[in-house]
């Protein structure tokens, strides 16, 4: 062994099913792959996007145009892939919006990233100079952003609109971003230091099929989508003490296996009787608090239902623990674990009424911190892409509220941080240079994907928009719907700027760790055949081991 050794001989120390690619090859690989997962969501990219609709294992069919939603319902089994897909998830995390934009970027950057490396550039320079372009581009944009007057309320609505405009949310969208507006204004306090905070955990989002969009509605308080479980029981309370209760109004039973030997029928009656009677206590405890309504997320006995009828007391029974805690909040009632304990200073305080037609109980309290925001659409599959496209809207409603600056959208912001990053380029020296360049390029991907997707040139689209910005105009961008350059900002086109700061920022700390990476060393197969796809890059066959899923929506 020695002696081969010293002959040049290599060791083995990788099992036979393990695989490794190393150098240009593992950087071509892993390029393709974010870049893949970018083109699969850049088609629906702003108000002209397009939606996707993707079938899983199961059959279960989903239709959107929401970045996050496509990659995460994808069934993609990739390395690389699942590092682009978690910028999405970061940046649906900490911005709400912004997704495809993000994961967008990301991928041009490595596109451009790969013309540098096929000039000899090394990684090193290409990450260094595309970290001190993201670092230059968030001072670039806090320079450019409008600080706002928080209170103003068309502003608010123009950020929500401009979220909602290209979703399933569109077509109703002045009503919507109404609704949200009024709902974020809801459940914000100001700290000790004056600053806006905004509790979206007090604001909860309930859907109906059946009626139009139009007819979403804001409440002040919670739904409780149960039915009231005797029939003789009243159907709404007004002014009305609500007992939340954590515990079945039930028989108790015993923790360990028990045996009862009856040997006559009195016994037998005598133990029916002392059930009985312990139900009526449970009831006579409600009533001796004071309660009329009882919201009970566990069972309540059929006996104890006819006992609560009878004292007038409107109960619900199997209420989920979400709704539970949402309404402690709305009647500012606490959450009774134990009855024999509870005081009429656990009760709430509220008015409930009843929807036949939907068969909900509509809570409201007085002064509620929560609201609940009720949508309504056509289908299920309306439904949930107006939740998904209000669940953006109100989270850039609540960062522009929070953090109290904005920017022109339709691709101003892109075309302006481009127009200063070559600026700044001149004064970085060595190939890094040329880095901070590819990085102005990327950004402006997205004002050319907003043309296309409006089935507008691209190029004269930027032309025109790079002659805006060169005579000063900083708040030129694109209205896809004319396909005219005008100043959005003033349109009511307007974006977060923490929304923008945080795509810039992932998709260049996502784009150099890919580039990072010059060995790819696998314990199974990695796919990398070239394949007869587009490109036909390491790995571009069915997406380098994505499971297929990713072929089969594209």
């Amino acid at each position: 062994m020695s002696q081969r050794m010293q002959q040049g001989q290599p060791m083995i120390v990788m099992s036979e099913d393990s695989q490794r690619v190393k150098d240009k090859d593992a950087q071509d690989y892993n390029i393709s792959a974010a870049r893949a997962v970018a083109e699969s969501v850049k088609s629906t990219l702003g108000p002209k996007g397009m939606d996707k609709m993707l079938v899983d294992s199961m059959g279960s069919v989903t239709i959107t145009n929401d970045g996050v939603t496509i990659l995460q319902e994808m069934d993609i089994d990739n390395p690389t892939a699942e590092m682009i897909i978690e910028v999405a998830e970061t940046q649906e995390d900490e911005a709400g919006d912004g997704t495809t934009t993000a994961v967008s970027i990301a991928g041009e950057l490595l596109k451009n990233a790969e013309d540098l490396i096929e000039q000899d550039i090394h990684p090193t320079a290409i990450i260094k100079g595309f970290h001190m372009a993201s670092e230059q581009a968030r001072e670039e944009i806090n320079d450019i952003a409008t600080e706002v007057d928080t209170e103003d309320e068309d502003l608010l609505r123009s950020v929500a609109e401009t979220s909602m405009t290209g979703k399933g949310t569109e077509v109703n969208k002045e009503h919507l971003a109404e609704l949200i507006v009024e709902a974020i204004r809801q459940v914000t306090v100001e700290d000790d230091e004056g600053n806006n905070v905004v509790d979206l955990e007090f604001l909860n989002i309930e859907t109906q099929t059946g009626h139009s969009t139009g007819e979403s509605d804001l409440l002040e308080g919670g739904i409780v989508d149960k039915d009231p479980v005797h029939d003789n029981m009243p159907t709404e309370a007004q002014d009305a003490d609500i007992l939340l209760l954590n515990e079945p109004i039930e028989v108790e039973e015993t923790d360990i296996d028990t045996e009862v030997s009856v040997t006559d029928p009195d016994q037998l009656q005598q133990f029916l009787d002392r059930e009985e009677k312990q139900l009526q206590e449970k009831v006579e405890q409600i009533a001796d608090l004071g309660a009329d309504v009882v919201l009970c997320q566990k069972g309540i006995d059929d006996l104890a239902q006819h006992y609560l009828a009878k004292e007038g007391i409107l109960a619900v029974r199997r209420a989920k623990k979400s709704d539970l805690e949402f309404l402690s909040e709305v009647v500012n009632a606490a959450i009774v674990s134990d009855l024999g304990s509870a005081t009429a200073a656990d009760l709430g305080h509220g008015d409930l009424t009843r929807d036949d037609e939907d068969e909900l109980f509509y809570v409201e309290g007085e002064d509620a911190h929560g609201v609940t925001l009720l949508l309504r659409g056509s289908t299920d599959h309306v439904v949930d892409e107006l939740e998904r496209g209000v669940n953006d809207a109100l989270d850039v409603v609540a960062q522009t509220v929070s953090d109290g600056r904005v920017l022109a959208g339709g691709g101003a912001i892109e075309v302006e941080l481009a127009s200063r990053l070559r600026d700044y380029a001149d004064s970085v020296s060595g190939r890094e240079q040329l880095a901070v360049e590819a990085f102005a390029d990327s950004l402006e991907l997205v004002p050319r994907v907003l043309a296309e997707n409006a089935g507008l040139d691209s190029i004269d689209t930027l032309v025109d928009l790079r002659a805006a910005h060169d005579e000063g105009d900083v708040e030129a961008g694109l209205n896809v719907f004319t396909g005219d350059i005008e100043d959005t900002n003033e349109t009511g086109v307007v974006e977060p700027a923490h929304a923008k700061e945080q795509a810039v920022t992932s998709a260049a700390e996502a784009a150099n760790l890919v580039l990072k990476i010059d060995d790819i060393i696998s314990a199974g197969d990695l796919s990398t055949d070239k394949g007869d796809d587009e490109g036909g890059a390491p790995g571009a066959g069915g997406m380098g081991g994505m499971g297929g899923g990713m072929g089969g929506m594209m």
